[in-house]
């Protein structure tokens, strides 16, 4: 079952196409990063499946159950947009307790929660702080917590790190490792390096639609590809590995691993032949970067 699938969903602002026949489909379960540049429509994307932004044409279901239904998705589905701002007079702990109490859960469950995701975001020691008292990572960690206040089912992330130290970087990324599997969650971000490492799953947009979609280990090709870089004479490193049929790629010797063979198998093999031939090996990876990967 998919989480949220998008076709044929068209959505202009005067003469701007911002969805061209979007068609979208984001599994159930997975960490999925939405990419593109600015202007692609994922901004607008997330206001359609929302449910305030209304789509000029297209359908839209999320979690089997059609377009956002407040009857239907409260409390299942949660949005934390590009720039949301808490009511900064209000302690942390009560805004939080305010919106858990919105989702239909009673006094005694709101205060549970609260507590849930204050400790998803390590901020339980803020809890009795007013918002405009907090840093401006810490208001951005209160916005992400309420975000999962409820356990939904689907939650959508709208720049979630922008503007964050790398310390609460980390603690986001944390979280949203942690979340794999208990819900679908869909992250929009610049930070390629960032969803690369968050993420299993990835879209990417341009000009209002979708242009490429898949597993990260496919689209990185992380488990079909080895790089190897050396030190000194690479082409002499690379003729070693003429079986294996290598690729010479500036410093680095690409290798591609057979159908059926895991890069760790390949690995156990190359290796060895390599360092008794001592050749000096400075890094070996697999796959390429996120980055590269949609440059192509």
């Amino acid at each position: 079952m998919s989480a949220l699938v998008l076709k044929s969903v068209h959505k202009a602002y005067g003469k701007i196409q911002a969805l061209n026949g979007l068609d979208l489909e984001i599994p159930k379960g997975v960490v999925c990063g939405l990419v593109g540049p600015n202007g692609a429509g994922k901004t607008t994307t997330f206001g359609v499946v929302g449910g305030y932004v209304r789509a000029d044409s297209g359908s839209i279901s999320l979690l089997g159950q059609g377009p956002f239904d407040p009857a239907i998705h409260r409390g299942r589905v949660a949005l934390l947009p590009q720039d949301c701002e808490l009511n900064p007079h209000m302690p942390v702990r009560e805004s939080l307790e305010f919106l858990a109490r919105l989702q239909g859960m009673d006094r005694k469950s709101a205060v549970a929660d609260t507590d849930r995701v204050l400790e998803l975001v390590d901020l339980r020691d803020r809890a009795q702080m007013k918002i405009r008292q907090l840093s401006h990572g810490m208001r951005r960690r209160v916005s992400v917590a309420q975000a999962f206040l409820g356990s939904p089912e689907l939650v959508l992330l709208d720049e979630p790190t922008a503007g964050l130290d790398p310390d609460q970087v980390m603690r986001l990324r944390t979280l949203f490792l942690s979340q794999k599997g208990k819900c679908t969650l869909v992250i929009s971000s610049h930070v390629l390096a960032e969803l690369e490492q968050s993420c299993d799953y990835v879209v990417r947009m341009e000009a209002g639609r979708c242009v490429q979609a898949g597993d990260m280990d496919q689209v990185t090709q992380r488990r079909s590809m080895v790089r190897v870089q050396v030190q000194g004479d690479v082409q002499a490193a690379a003729e070693l590995l003429a079986a294996f049929e290598p690729r010479v790629q500036g410093e680095e010797i690409i290798l591609r691993c057979p159908v059926g063979v895991a890069p760790e198998t390949l690995n156990a093999q190359v290796l060895p032949i390599l360092l008794a031939n001592e050749v000096k090996l400075l890094q070996i990876r697999t796959g390429e970067s996120l980055e590269a990967a949609l440059l192509k």
